[in-house]
């Protein structure tokens, strides 16, 4: 359950969803049983992907909406480290595109709006041409219709009014998934890296 589904709103805090719990640390950590708990983490308004060091005996779960934001009351959080696709673990890999969706789900006119407000990046390349399976002709079938009949109120509204556009969600969710994978992706339009 998302921040924004359960009505919890510090409008100043940014929240991640929990993708795995490890109580006794990384795998990896020769201090195995003394290790302290960690969690690895999506970011619900940057999508960064994040590890966090939890508090002893901390109740989080999988799927379960924390504060990241330093300036905030992390209540269940002690650190947190960005790290990479390929630091997760097994289980938070397996958690993500799951977690992408929930996030969509949750804030849909954020998502639709990307249709409605997206711009030309250089002269040869648009916005609507990094999602994927957008080309040309689709996404000028995309400007002419929001030109003419006005904003997309919904991913229905979307679909229903540019032909050739199917579930206009999944290609958010799947241009989300593809940044997330690869660090090399030159636009990052969706995930916001820090630093």
């Amino acid at each position: 359950m998302t921040r924004s589904e359960s009505g919890d709103a510090d409008a100043t805090a940014e929240y991640a969803i929990v993708l795995d719990v490890l109580r006794h640390g990384r795998q990896g950590d020769n201090r195995r049983f003394d290790a302290e708990p960690i969690a690895y983490a999506l970011g619900e308004s940057n999508f960064r992907l994040l590890e966090l060091t939890l508090v002893e005996d901390a109740d989080v779960s999988i799927g379960d909406s924390v504060v990241v934001s330093p300036t905030a009351d992390r209540n269940v959080v002690e650190s947190v480290v960005e790290v990479s696709y390929g630091d997760l673990s097994n289980t938070a890999t397996a958690e993500v595109e799951y977690v992408v969706s929930d996030i969509i789900d949750a804030d849909e006119q954020r998502f639709v709006d990307f249709y409605n407000d997206a711009q030309p990046i250089t002269l040869r390349l648009h916005q609507l041409n990094l999602l994927p399976g957008i080309g040309k002709k689709l996404r000028d079938k995309i400007l002419e219709e929001r030109k003419r009949r006005g904003p997309f109120e919904s991913f229905e509204d979307l679909e229903e009014r540019v032909s050739g556009l199917h579930h206009p969600k999944d290609v958010i969710a799947e241009r989300i998934m593809d940044e997330l994978q690869d660090n090399d992706v030159k636009y990052k339009t969706f995930v916001r890296i820090d630093g």
